[in-house]
């Protein structure tokens, strides 16, 4: 698809003591979704991450871009290199903003608030707790029959 922006100063902090920025990265997609990226390889230079590989769905790929996107010095990822098959249909992406929650941006999008766990299930590897959601994280937002 090309290159994500994010906000480099937010995010799950996982850079320090002079460690290998790209590992790292590595790291946490492996362990997040295991299995599910063949030949995962991780660039990390100047703010851009760079992934490559084969995941096994699109929703693996956006989940992918996401992880390393919301990653606390990250403010762009480049997936050109990273393959998935062709999504069933598009979803969208939503950049949290402050006083938002989970609930409040289903009221948004699928106009009741108490679709709030398909929000959260989509982004259960990004998300690791529904109430813990913080501006500038960028979430999968699904498509869901009305």
């Amino acid at each position: 698809m090309g290159m994500f922006d994010f906000l480099k100063d937010v995010g799950t902090s996982l850079f320090g003591g002079g460690k290998n920025e790209a590992e790292e990265i590595k790291k946490l997609l492996e362990k997040d979704l295991s299995g599910r990226i063949e030949n995962l390889e991780v660039a990390f230079d100047d703010g851009v991450v760079t992934l490559s590989g084969k995941c096994d769905s699109d929703a693996t790929r956006e989940k992918a871009i996401l992880l390393a996107g919301n990653v606390k010095g990250v403010e762009r990822v480049d997936d050109q290199n990273l393959t998935a098959p062709a999504p069933e249909e598009e979803t969208e992406f939503y950049t949290v903003k402050r006083g938002d929650s989970l609930s409040k941006i289903a009221k948004f999008y699928y106009g009741n608030a108490m679709k709030y766990p398909v929000i959260f299930e989509a982004n259960r590897e990004v998300i690791k707790d529904p109430d813990l959601i913080y501006p500038g994280q960028v979430l999968r937002i699904p498509k869901i029959a009305k």
